[in-house]
């Protein structure tokens, strides 16, 4: 039995698992779920949990495309029960042939939407997301290719990624005046140690009906409590990746956070994916896995509801990103 919660995808009526599954560990070397095998026990246990929103981008995998194609071999003939959303934009290295750098043009976006279509195995996507913004070509034609697309029923919905609050006001400013579909949702980096979305695109996606998908909402692991001594235990991520990270982080302030958690007799991930539950706008926590377990665990995740006094404590331990100064 599962008590995952559901919400609406920001004012749309699509309705999606309050967690959803990162799928960019899908046929990534070095771990788990690098074959078919280990992929298929991750999403069979997310649908066993009752998660039903699966993140993937034609760019995932060891190669591109890799993770759209484990996905759909996973899902089978279960692909109608659950949420796929996938991203296109990225660079596919010559996968979709030429792009020019301009991968938001129509022509692009016809052959990114077939190729996916394709490797997922399934004729329509419910959340076809531009993965990051495209200087060369106007929103105004993405938008309306991507409005072809929902016309044609190849796609259901679409949302962005990695967007500033400036360009998600464009696109929703544009939308309107074509009279097309509107972005529903906005993907973006989010997490209690990186509080910048709060400065802009928090404010744009409430004002504008966009439902928050926030990654990265274990800052790669730094609030899993792993790390609050210092030491990056052996085998974990920031012991190959990242490592940067490992220099920059605030000791005393994950200690704090752990003590947070113990003192509610939670897990540090309960708080930081309960804590992003929690915010106005957030449809679904986007979090990656490559083991069984570990799904169960983050289906889990969001049981605690903070109270308003619990939050303003968690504000003192990770302050609030100041505002900019206007003169």
């Amino acid at each position: 039995m599962n008590s995952v919660e559901y919400r609406r995808l920001g004012n749309s009526g699509l309705t999606i698992s309050a967690v959803g599954l990162g799928c960019n560990n899908l046929g990534r070397a070095g771990t788990a779920t690098e074959t078919q095998e280990g992929a298929d026990a991750v999403i069979h246990a997310s649908l066993e949990s009752g998660i039903t929103f699966f993140d993937v981008a034609d760019v995932y995998g060891r190669e591109p495309g890799l993770s759209e194609i484990m996905l759909g071999k996973a899902l089978g003939s279960r692909r109608d029960e659950v949420v796929i959303g996938t991203k296109f934009g990225m660079d596919m290295v010559g996968a979709n042939g030429n792009d020019f750098d301009a991968r938001g043009s129509r022509g692009y976006i016809i052959r990114a939407v077939e190729a996916s279509l394709r490797r997922l195995g399934t004729d329509y996507i419910d959340l076809y997301q531009f993965h990051t913004p495209d200087q060369r070509t106007p929103i105004a034609e993405t938008l309306a290719a991507l409005d072809d697309l929902v016309q044609a029923g190849k796609v259901r919905y679409i949302g962005h990624s990695n967007r500033s609050g400036w360009q998600i006001a464009d696109a929703e400013f544009t939308a309107r005046m074509q009279g097309g579909e509107r972005f529903i949702s906005s993907q973006n980096h989010y997490n209690l140690l990186d509080r910048r979305a709060e400065l802009e695109v928090c404010p744009a996606a409430e004002a504008y009906g966009l439902g928050l998908l926030p990654y990265f909402p274990l800052a790669n692991g730094l609030l899993t409590g792993k790390y609050s001594d210092g030491v990056a235990p052996e085998g974990s991520r920031l012991t190959h990746a990242r490592t940067h990270l490992m220099h920059q982080v605030d000791y005393g302030q994950l200690r704090e956070f752990s003590e947070f958690a113990v003192a509610r007799d939670l897990t540090e991930l309960q708080v930081a994916f309960s804590w992003l539950a929690a915010q106005p706008s957030v449809s679904s926590v986007i979090a990656g896995a490559t083991r069984p377990e570990q799904v169960r665990e983050n289906a889990q995740a969001i049981a605690w509801k903070p109270s308003v006094e619990e939050l303003s404590e968690l504000d003192v331990i990770f302050p609030k990103t100041p505002k900019v100064a206007l003169f």
